[in-house]
């Protein structure tokens, strides 16, 4: 009796995980990615592709706006005007980068899984090539906002 009373609450335990690990976006749409841009609108797409440090999941800014959230094994993307952005997450503030985005254009960044000396897991974004931000994003559930 207790022997199958563990395994219940087991069983439970894990499906209450499944909606979670499926991603938040488990419709058809999601799997396809984000819709085409609007014409003369630049795309910034941003994509974790670690499941270290699940808890760390800090909020990304674009011009200090919050635009997402860097959710383990997902992608997202913004549409702006075309200009120049600050790209940050609210947990490192310091570690930043600034890119031009054209019109029409796509541009990527990874959001990177790095550990301090007191062993404190942080998520920073770093501006990557397409081929890599293509690749690294392959695979990976979409997130849309």
């Amino acid at each position: 009796m207790q022997s199958t009373l563990r395994w219940a609450v087991a069983a439970a335990a894990m499906a209450s995980f499944a909606p979670w690990a499926a991603g938040a976006d488990s419709d058809a749409a999601a799997a396809a990615g984000p819709p085409l841009p609007a014409a003369g609108a630049a795309r910034l797409c941003f994509y974790r592709e670690t499941w270290h440090a699940l808890s760390v999941q800090p909020e990304v800014t674009v011009a200090g706006q919050v635009v997402g959230k860097a959710y383990p094994n997902e992608w997202f993307c913004v549409d702006r005007k075309p200009g120049t952005y600050e790209v940050s997450t609210v947990s490192e503030p310091e570690r930043k980068f600034s890119v031009d985005l054209a019109a029409g254009q796509t541009r990527y960044a990874s959001l990177e899984f790095t550990v301090t000396w007191f062993l404190v897991a942080h998520i920073n974004p770093v501006l990557v090539d397409n081929a890599t931000g293509e690749k690294g994003s392959a695979g990976l559930r979409y997130h849309s906002y």
